[in-house]
Order: structure tokens, then C-alpha cells, then sequence
């Protein structure tokens, strides 16, 4: 039952009134709504899926929803698994290591709607479609795509945002947020990865709530940063960032050094060329390091707070300012849950970049630099670095395994296609039989 007595009737548009195609759906996840409605429950595309084929694009995922709970749907999927604190979803496993990511419809909580104005408990409050649909962050997320009749429906006005170029918060943007801080770094995203326009009064609520996000868990923001660091938008997202002062939140160590209005342009300038070379590298399916993007974008903080780039610097002045680099990363950086190890290699990287520099300008490298462990490393920083300068295209960049996304020995049993155990036979190691 619906815990919100005023939803408006939704908007219907027919098969022949948008371009999704069900050509364009992905074949598994039409096996998946398929099977739930055959099964007899309502289910649905759902989310950025059904926002990208709006648009004509391919979406990186198809997410879909259904009234099924995460009990029925692993018995209806054997092969799926049930992931999530606090959101259960199921996990349907594909050959290919393809995965389609099913949840149940959801509804705001009580807290939600009428507790005081702090940050959103865990629930697992299970509602309808409208509910489900007023729960979401962004209007142009929250719409359904059924296979029933190939329509969409649209409770909270995405259709027309998307037509009209918009990006808006669902319901009142200030409450949203206040629920859930991590809503303003969606909206910023989907704005720079779309070139749609924030909705004024979500733009002005962000700018007022800023500062929470500093009340979020560390692991949220470093995640949701780096979706959007991993991106090919990352001009477009630095841009918005900065006018509307996020920025700042995320790196407070910017603040004085890059100012949104102009007052420094060398710094602003240095800085959106460096994210213009990461948004190059990205579209080529270059995957640069969480560590390298961070030494990457602190290229300017570091240049205007530390001796860098001098002409004669000596070792242990490197050392020097190496030690000072991470000592300022341990200050400033809390909020970013970055590790240690990483912060040691930002700041090597910082504080040799003088010395990759100034060799450079000697024509090839030296020998015993390039028997150095950091070269290979340093060496692709500076070139990321001097194409930020001069244009110059950084080449022949290979880079490290990310940490984190490196593939893992270990593979689900979904990925096995010749299982080496038989689990109805009785009898012998691993299931063989005697």
C-alpha cells in the first residue's frame, strides 16, 4: 500500500510517442522481465537504462524493478545472488559475466516524509511503482519502461525534462538533499554527462547544502567521485563544481588557489587542461589509476603551495617536499578515505615532477633515472602533465592494473560452464563419485 496519499496520475506514452525500440533492450534483461510477468509479477526497466535509450544511446546497465521480493526472485533465478545493506538487490548472472541488477519496488519511508530534516536511515520498505518512482534522486531517472504494452510511464515529470534538456531533483530538492547529501553529486554528474541544465531550484539548494556532504560517509563520496572522475565528462563536471562550490567541499585545499570567478586564471587554466587530458585518455578506453587521477587534478595545488618545478632541486629538497606533500594530504584528504599507500605515491609523484621535468628538457632520459622503480610511473605523470601545458599528446601510456578492478582469480560459480564437483552425487572428493 502506498505510504503517500497524493500521487498524480502518471504519464502514459504510447509505443508510437517515444523511440525506445525493444531491438534496443538487452537480450538478457528481457529474459528477466519476461520470466517475472510470466511468473505473474509487474516488473520493469527502470532508471538511467530507460533515460539512455530515450536519448538514443546505449546504456552501461539495464536495472530493473519489480513488486517480486529479493525471496522470490532467488527462487525464481537460481542463478543470482542477493547483495546490499541497505537496499537488497538480486544479482542475475549471465553467461559473459553479464549481470542484471533486480530490485523491489520501494517506498519512502515514514522517516522520510515526516521526520525531521537529517540524513535518511536505512530501510527496506517495500511499495508500488509511484512509490518507487518518487523515491528516486532525478526526475529523468525515475521513469519505467513495461513490456507489456512498450510503454513508459512517468509519475514525476522525466519525459519532459529530458525533452526540455533538464536535470531536476524529484519533490522538494532542499528536503531531498538534506535526506541524503549525495543527491547533489548526481545531479552535477548527470549534467555534465548529458550537457543538460541543472533546474534553478535544485542549482540553488545545492549551492545552500554544500557543506553536507561532509556528513556523509567517507566511502560514499570517495565512490561517488570517482564515478565521475572515470568518466569522459570530467571538464564539463570541474566547470559545474566549481560555479556552484562543491569544489571546494571535495578539495578545501583549493580554496584561495582556484578562484570560480577568474581572479586566477593560470591555476583554472592549468586545471581544466589536466581534466581535458583525462576526458582524452578516458575516451580511448584508458583507465587511469584513482591515485594517478588524484596526483593528476592536485597538480595545481601542488605547483602554487610548494617549490616545484625549479630548475635545480636536489634530492633530498624532493624528499623534503615529498614528506611535506603527504603530511598536507593527511590533513586535507580525510573525507576522501584515500589509503596510505596511495597518498605516498601522489606525493612522490608531485614532488618528482620537477625532476622529470628538467631531465626531459635534456632530450632523452637518463639511464639511471629509467632503472629508477617510479620512472615508468613518473615518466607517463610528466607527459599527462606537458600535454596539459603544450598540447603536446601524451603517448605510449600503460597503465597499471586500477586498484580494485583488477580481475580476481576467483570467478562465481554462474562463470563456471564445467563445474568440477557434482552436488547430487553422493560419495568422493568434490563430488565424484567413488
Amino acid at each position: 500500500m502506498s505510504t503517500h496519499p497524493d500521487y498524480p496520475e502518471p504519464l502514459i506514452v504510447s509505443r508510437s510517442e517515444h523511440p525506445i525500440s525493444r531491438r534496443n533492450i538487452d537480450r538478457e534483461a528481457l529474459k528477466v522481465l519476461y520470466r517475472l510477468r510470466d511468473a505473474g509479477f509487474k516488473a520493469a526497466l527502470v532508471g538511467g537504462g530507460v533515460r539512455d535509450l530515450y536519448l538514443g544511446k546505449t546504456p552501461k546497465d539495464f536495472d530493473i524493478s519489480t513488486n517480486a521480493r529479493p525471496g522470490q526472485l532467488r527462487k525464481l533465478f537460481r542463478n543470482s545472488r542477493t547483495i546490499g545493506r541497505r537496499f537488497r538487490l538480486v544479482q542475475v548472472f549471465f553467461h559473459g559475466n553479464k549481470i542484471i541488477e533486480v530490485s523491489t519496488f520501494r517506498c519512502r519511508s515514514e522517516y522520510d516524509i515526516n521526520g525531521r530534516d537529517e540524513v535518511l536511515a536505512a530501510n527496506n520498505t517495500y511499495g508500488s511503482l509511484a512509490d518507487d518512482a518518487f523515491r528516486r534522486d532525478l526526475t529523468i531517472n525515475a521513469l519505467f519502461y513495461e513490456i507489456e504494452n512498450f510503454t513508459i510511464i512517468d509519475y514525476a515529470g522525466g519525459v519532459a525534462d529530458l525533452n526540455n534538456h533538464i536535470v531536476r531533483i524529484v519533490g522538494d530538492p532542499d528536503r531531498r538533499i538534506t535526506r541524503d547529501p549525495v543527491r547533489m553529486l548526481r545531479a552535477i554528474r548527470h549534467a555534465s554527462r548529458t550537457g543538460f541544465t541543472i533546474d534553478q531550484a535544485t542549482w540553488e539548494a545545492i549551492i545552500r547544502h554544500r557543506e553536507s556532504l561532509y556528513i556523509c560517509p567517507v566511502s560514499r563520496i570517495r565512490d561517488e567521485l570517482f564515478k565521475d572522475l572515470h568518466g569522459t565528462s570530467c571538464v564539463a563536471w570541474a566547470e559545474l563544481a566549481l560555479d556552484c562550490g562543491i569544489f571546494f567541499t571535495l578539495f578545501p585545499f583549493y580554496k584561495g588557489i582556484i578562484d570560480p570567478v577568474g581572479k586566477d586564471r593560470e591555476n583554472s587554466r592549468c586545471l581544466l587542461a589536466l581534466f581535458k587530458v583525462i576526458d582524452r585518455l578516458h575516451s580511448r578506453d584508458r583507465l587511469i589509476p584513482d591515485h594517478l587521477l588524484l596526483a593528476i587534478i592536485l597538480i595545481p595545488w601542488a605547483r602554487n603551495s610548494f617549490p616545484l618545478l625549479q630548475e635545480k632541486i636536489t634530492r633530498k629538497a624532493t624528499f623534503d617536499i615529498s614528506r611535506d606533500i603527504k603530511n598536507e594530504l593527511e590533513s586535507n584528504m580525510q573525507h576522501l578515505n584515500i589509503k596510505r599507500g596511495d597518498k605516498e605515491h601522489i606525493a612522490g609523484l608531485l614532488a618528482n615532477l620537477s625532476l622529470f621535468s628538467s631531465e626531459k628538457s635534456k632530450g632523452k632520459w637518463p639511464r639511471w633515472l629509467t632503472k629508477k622503480s617510479y620512472f615508468r610511473e613518473g615518466a607517463q605523470f610528466y607527459k599527462i602533465y606537458r600535454e596539459a601545458l603544450t598540447g603536446i599528446p601524451a603517448e605510449d601510456l600503460k597503465f597499471a592494473p586500477v586498484p580494485g578492478r583488477a580481475k580476481s582469480r576467483k570467478r562465481s560459480r554462474a562463470g563456471y560452464k564445467n563445474v568440477a564437483f557434482a552436488p547430487n552425487t553422493k560419495g568422493g572428493v568434490f563430488g565424484f563419485r567413488k
